[in-house]
């Protein structure tokens, strides 16, 4: 006697998943920048110093005077004897009006006018304080005026690639059931 089977037979379904992985690529290229520096101004301004030394004194001490120093004393010395040579005449011409008076004004007077002494004078050490020394000192002004650098910036956008992943899910093989009844009649189950 044969004894009726089922048979099961059953497949699981296997569940495959395919990832294909995102690519991203960035590339950041440096900014473009352009740089300027002005050099700096700078205007100096001098005035230079000034030394004075007068020594006309010192020179006027050893009798070492120039033509115009010269030419002034002359005049004034000529001045001074033509008015005492006035003044000496005229006395002598009242000597003379006065000869009744008694004396010898005449021979008086050639006596006094032939012992007239003449002085050279050679000059002398220069006084003390006789050369004149005067300094202006000198003056330096100086202006900066800085120049500010000049810069320029061009940023650059970054350059984005971006390739998105892929998940691609699929069943293979499906899941399958199958039943096998080996052994029955069916025709006599009615």
């Amino acid at each position: 006697m044969k004894l009726p089977q089922i048979r099961i037979q059953s497949q699981y379904a296997k569940l495959n998943i395919e990832i294909q992985k995102p690519s991203q690529e960035i590339e950041q290229r440096p900014a473009d920048m352009i740089i300027e520096q002005p050099s700096a101004e700078m205007k100096i301004n001098r005035t230079p110093g000034r030394l004075t030394i007068d020594q006309t004194l010192a020179w006027e001490n050893l009798d070492l005077k120039s033509p115009f120093k010269r030419v002034e004393e002359n005049a004034e010395l000529g001045m001074s004897v033509s008015f005492e040579t006035i003044g000496r005449i005229a006395e002598e011409g009242n000597e003379l009006m006065k000869i009744e008076n008694g004396g010898n004004p005449i021979i008086d007077q050639a006596v006094r006018n032939s012992q007239n002494e003449t002085v050279f004078h050679t000059g002398s050490t220069p006084s003390q304080f006789s050369v004149s020394v005067q300094y202006d000192p000198a003056h330096v002004s100086i202006d900066w005026t800085v120049n500010k650098p000049q810069i320029e910036v061009n940023v650059n956008k970054p350059v984005h690639t971006y390739t998105p992943g892929k998940v691609t899910a699929y069943v293979n093989p499906r899941n399958s059931l199958s039943i096998d009844f080996v052994g029955m009649n069916f025709d006599k189950i009615k």
